[in-house]
């Protein structure tokens, strides 16, 4: 399975979020992205890549661990930025984020301990991804307007493992399928 754990926005910021997305796409040469649609919306704590099945169990385990020590904590959507040249735009995060660095950083861990090949360690940088291209954007445009972007904050009260299907079908701009496999609560910890 194709794995990784991550923070889910709610459905009351996600709607937000698709409104700010709808007038990004209305920026020219917005057309030449591929835009993640809100299913594909969430701050990537770690990622697993293909798992054997079974490591999971053990997965799951150690990530129940990483959320009890975890306690809840504020998020909010914020500004933006890109990587790659122009290859990857995305909206960052406010709040709390020492808090989910830390949880990004306990959830790698927690595959290390069970087992999953993980490649080399890497500073978390908080970001939910919101278009794509292939050869690389002007994003100045993108990130002006994202620049006065700040969404509702909430209370981040869980870690999802989650996986994606990759498409399949080779029609262009269709999108990876994700399910949550496990949730676990943050902050249970006695």
């Amino acid at each position: 399975m194709r794995l990784f754990a991550a923070v889910l926005p709610p459905e009351d910021v996600a709607r937000e979020l698709a409104v700010e997305v709808a007038r990004l796409k209305k920026l020219p040469g917005a057309d030449g992205l591929r835009w993640t649609g809100r299913p594909g919306w969430h701050f990537t704590l770690a990622f697993y890549g293909e798992v054997d099945d079974e490591l999971v169990p053990g997965l799951t385990a150690r990530m129940e661990r990483a959320a009890s020590r975890t306690p809840s904590f504020e998020l909010a959507l914020r500004g933006g930025g890109q990587f790659g040249h122009g290859r990857a735009l995305w909206t960052g995060a406010e709040g709390d984020v020492r808090t989910l660095g830390l949880l990004a950083d306990r959830t790698e861990a927690a595959a290390r301990k069970a087992g999953v090949p993980m490649g080399e360690h890497r500073r978390y940088k908080a970001h939910l991804t919101l278009a794509r291209s292939r050869d690389g954007i002007d994003t100045r445009p993108y990130l002006e307007a994202l620049d006065g972007f700040r969404g509702r904050p909430w209370t981040v009260g869980e870690l999802v493992l989650m996986r994606s299907h990759l498409p399949r079908s080779g029609v262009p701009g269709e999108q990876p399928r994700y399910e949550a496999v496990a949730r676990r609560p943050l902050g249970t910890a006695g």
